[in-house]
């Protein structure tokens, strides 16, 4: 039996986050091998976090910058360790290594963070992101952990590309896996056009994409609700702050629900999904939850990406905010143009996140890396050298050297 060991950054909240649920989808897919998995992670337990032990799933608390992993880990002995992001990584990525040399060390990205960062730099600028913005001090530590890593686990083909032909990231580093979709539990049937009623948002306040998302739904919402005074935005997420809680107001219909104990069943009551990221990386959960209740959305161009290739957007991608709300208007007003979003919402699940096709894909991945590995690893000049203990090894020394002589 193969054991798996996998690192988490947090413990893994399926109903706060896209990232959270992407995890446990990994994680079910390592024990449907019948493999032993034991998730590590130096967070602190929280309210919303899964119950790994009824998914068969050990836990271990474990610390950061502490020997006494050097243990844990030489004692378990995986085959296979999985970190989840880059930071994770850096923090236990060598310690690894120096225990067990033979496991098959993996990197789940969840998204590019330095991709993210440097969009989330030029809004703040309100201007276009730049190379100089790209290329930051998170860059260097995100690729580095990639270059170091065996396999790195990406989310969203844009991103698949820019490690390519951008950061020159070796393709045999790399393996695209979306969001796995397990196409025989989605429902039949949702609910009808009629029965559905207002729009939605939903997504964790503490993540910044989220957060600002909201802010400019602030902007969009007078514009919708100006030509359908009826309707009501309601928006959901965990851990919403009090700058959220205070921009509730029923009289415009603007109402901060929070906490959503079933997400599919508010999506599937809502007629339209919003989601206008103004920037962010990866590709969106909210709007795959969107495409399997069949609620057609609008979002914006960093909303889509990653997520449809040529395929039509079940809904519409919008530029602005007026663009975004006469789109919004249009698809809550118009049935046969709903209908089309919700056909082309199904083709695209079936074709780009088909749990049945993208599980097995990664586990034959893994399987031939860990046949050849001392080969792959010989092809990965660059991260053998990263590894390399030379790399700030005089750096530190002449550091440790500098400061014995001043004491003396």
């Amino acid at each position: 039996m193969k054991k798996v060991l996998v690192i988490g950054y947090v413990w893994p909240e399926p109903n706060s986050s896209a990232a959270g649920s992407h995890m446990l989808s990994i994680l079910r897919l390592y024990k449907q091998q019948g493999w032993q998995v034991e998730f590590a992670t130096p967070a602190q337990p929280t309210e919303h976090m899964v119950d790994l032990a009824a998914e068969g799933i050990s836990s271990q608390s474990i610390m950061l910058n502490c020997d006494s992993f050097d243990a844990y880990v030489a004692e378990y002995g995986p085959d296979i360790v999985m970190f989840d992001r880059f930071m994770m990584e850096e923090q236990f990525g060598w310690r690894v290594e120096k225990n067990c040399p033979n496991a098959l060390r993996v990197l789940d990205t969840e998204d590019l963070q330095c991709l993210r960062h440097a969009r989330h730099q030029a809004h703040k600028a309100n201007r276009e992101m730049t190379t100089a913005d790209l290329f930051s001090d998170i860059a260097k530590r995100e690729i580095a952990a990639v270059l170091r890593c065996d396999l790195s686990l990406i989310i969203s083909d844009f991103e698949m590309q820019l490690l390519q032909d951008t950061f020159k990231v070796d393709a045999r580093l790399l393996h695209h896996l979306p969001f796995m979709v397990n196409l025989a539990a989605l429902p039949g049937k949702t609910a009808d056009y009629d029965k559905r009623q207002h729009f939605m948002t939903i997504g964790n306040f503490r993540h910044a994409p989220n957060w600002d998302a909201v802010l400019y739904l602030q902007q969009i919402w007078p514009l919708i609700r100006k030509q359908l005074p009826g309707a009501e935005l309601h928006i959901y997420g965990s851990y919403p702050p009090p700058k959220a809680t205070a921009l509730h107001n029923p009289k415009t219909g603007f109402l901060i629900k929070g906490w959503a104990d079933d997400a599919f069943a508010v999506m599937e009551q809502a007629r339209v999904c919003l989601a206008p990221l103004r920037f962010g990386a990866g590709i969106k959960g909210k709007l795959l939850d969107a495409m399997m209740m069949q609620t057609p959305s609008v979002t914006t161009a960093i909303g889509s990406e990653g997520m449809h290739g040529s395929l039509p957007w079940p809904g519409t991608i919008a530029a602005d905010a007026e663009q975004f709300a006469a789109a919004a208007v249009a698809l809550y007003q118009d049935e046969p143009r709903w209908l089309t979003a919700q056909q082309q919402a199904t083709q695209l699940l079936h074709t780009r996140y088909d749990a049945a096709t993208l599980g097995p894909q990664l586990i034959t991945r893994l399987a031939a890396l860990g046949e050849h590995l001392d080969e792959h690893r010989l092809h990965n000049f660059t991260g053998s050298m990263l590894r390399h203990h030379s790399m700030m090894s005089t750096k530190y020394m002449s550091q440790w050297i500098a400061a014995k002589n001043a004491r003396e």
